[in-house]
């Protein structure tokens, strides 16, 4: 049965360099036909540049996903169009530029890709992720064999929710955004592989993949400082998916490679 690889939120240059060194062969010691990445944070924490999302894409991803740090850096917006293996959130304003989603085609299995952002807690203006998610849904309809809906939140209830509203409909619903790995991977009743937060890829011993005295301060003081990238236990976080050729998931686990 084909095997999707989603890695979580790429942090930096720790978790580009953990990408390009060790997914080659990670790849193949999975099975997997598909992997997908979230790239929102691969430039220095925050964003994505053109330069940086073909460097994983020649590494070995197959797909980019973005979220809501994806116009940090200076000219993505110019960019983004040009990059055909990556998507914006599809619940943004319709004029942003992007692509909605994305169809990759591997062994005869063509899987769709879209991302939505979560509507508590987030700063970005975006429409309602669960009709998003329906709109999404009925446009992939006939196009693809299996469907990756990643919901880019901040509330455990409303991507579970989210999960439970797209059982039996998508693939896999996978969480990311918290950067902290759940442990609650589960095939849901109708099929749908579910996961509220896969993590993220980067360094561990950090707080949320920063410095963790810089981040410290803040909170002790309220003082504004930058917040540098950490880089000590960096891992790859994600999740590993088995489905049918129509699209179920068979099983979900846990990826977490320490470099």
């Amino acid at each position: 049965m084909p095997k999707l690889l989603f890695i979580g939120d790429v942090v930096g240059r720790p978790g580009r360099d953990a990408i390009v060194e060790r997914l080659p062969k990670l790849r193949e010691e999975l099975q997997a036909d598909f992997v997908v990445a979230n790239g929102e944070n691969a430039a220095a924490g925050a964003g994505l540049t053109a330069a940086l999302a073909n460097d994983l894409l020649a590494a070995g991803v197959d797909a980019i996903t973005l979220g809501d740090h994806l116009w940090d850096q200076r000219g993505f917006d110019a960019e983004l169009p040009a990059l055909d293996r990556v998507c914006r959130p599809s619940n943004l304003p319709k004029q942003c530029p992007g692509r909605t989603h994305l169809i990759v085609e591997r062994n005869g299995i063509r899987l769709g890709i879209f991302t939505v952002l979560g509507g508590a807690f987030m700063k970005l203006p975006a429409d309602n992720p669960f009709h998003n998610g329906d709109a999404m849904m009925e446009q992939l309809k006939g196009q693809c064999d299996a469907i990756l809906a990643e919901i880019h939140a901040e509330a455990t209830s409303e991507k579970i929710a989210y999960g439970w509203y797209m059982d039996g409909r998508a693939t896999l619903v996978a969480g990311t955004h918290t950067h902290v790995p759940t442990a609650d991977e589960i095939v849901l009743p109708r099929g749908t592989a579910y996961i509220t937060d896969v993590g993220m890829t980067g360094p561990y011993q950090s707080v949320l993949g920063r410095e963790v005295q810089g981040v410290l301060g803040r909170f002790l003081d309220s003082m504004p400082r930058k917040w540098e990238i950490a880089t000590g236990d960096v891992r790859i976080c994600g999740c590993l998916v088995e489905f049918t050729k129509r699209g179920m998931a068979t099983s979900i686990q846990r990826v977490d490679i320490r470099l």
